[in-house]
């Protein structure tokens, strides 16, 4: 039987989802975890996406197919008895065998978050990043618009990606302030390495510049990558949610 998890991690101590040769990896964690629980082996999870080393999850999802007597409802429980305190299953249930995590996924939507402040601040460090002045959030929605669509989006191609094609549609771009926080919630059907870190990067540098948002039509027409802001640090990037 096939069975879909929704998983939450913290993932600063570690290399990212997938498994890698000089690191601890969510994946690799995570199919430890369930072998351990149903005495199979060589388990293989199936993740929606690779969040990199550092990033985080409230919704991740992903599969795998076991001949395990437990009820698939009740899976996300004993799994959590073998995970460490930063990786947790909130939800386990039972799929068609049709349905793949990566493959089915329709929408996935990452939250970057900052903190307001002139100095580091160390509760919220940790999943944020600092800035020591205020964008002005207005200016950021009309620049956002410019990359809402079906856009080639070659110029945020970085090296070690591995994509076939650079072409991606973003639903939305949303940014919510509230006192001390500032949050960019993206929702696309796909994205890039390093793609989300370094949009909302390039949004900050358009916005303090008081670029023309003429300037993201040119930049994705000619993909230039010297146009863009920098990648922004991977803490303060997280997965909410994946929609099929």
């Amino acid at each position: 039987m096939r069975i879909k998890l929704t998983l939450t991690y913290d993932g600063t101590n570690y290399c990212g989802w997938q498994v890698q040769p000089n690191g601890t990896s969510i994946e690799g964690v995570l199919e430890s975890a369930i072998e351990s629980v149903t005495g199979e082996k060589n388990i293989k999870v199936t993740g929606s996406g690779r969040t990199d080393a550092g990033v985080h999850a409230l919704g991740q999802v992903a599969h795998f197919d076991t001949d395990s007597s437990i009820p698939p409802e009740k899976f996300y429980k004993a799994i959590n008895t073998k995970l460490p305190a930063d990786i947790k299953v909130i939800k386990s249930e039972l799929i068609d065998d049709n349905f793949n995590a990566r493959k089915s996924a329709k929408k996935k939507t990452y939250c970057y978050s900052f903190y307001l402040s002139e100095t580091d601040l160390p509760l919220k460090d940790r999943y944020s990043t600092r800035l020591d002045y205020t964008p002005k959030v207005d200016n950021l929605l009309t620049l956002c618009k410019g990359f809402v669509g079906e856009h080639d989006f070659k110029c945020f191609n970085a090296s070690g990606g591995g994509a076939k094609t650079t072409i991606r549609t973003i639903y939305s771009i949303e940014i919510e302030q509230k006192e001390n926080e500032l949050k960019f919630f993206v929702t696309g059907n796909g994205f890039l390495y390093n793609m989300v870190r370094t949009l909302v990067g390039t949004l900050l540098r358009f916005e303090r510049e008081q670029a023309d948002k003429t300037i993201i039509k040119t930049m994705l027409e000619t993909g230039d990558r010297t146009l863009c802001g920098k990648t922004l640090p991977a803490k303060g990037l997280c997965l909410v949610k994946v929609e099929y």
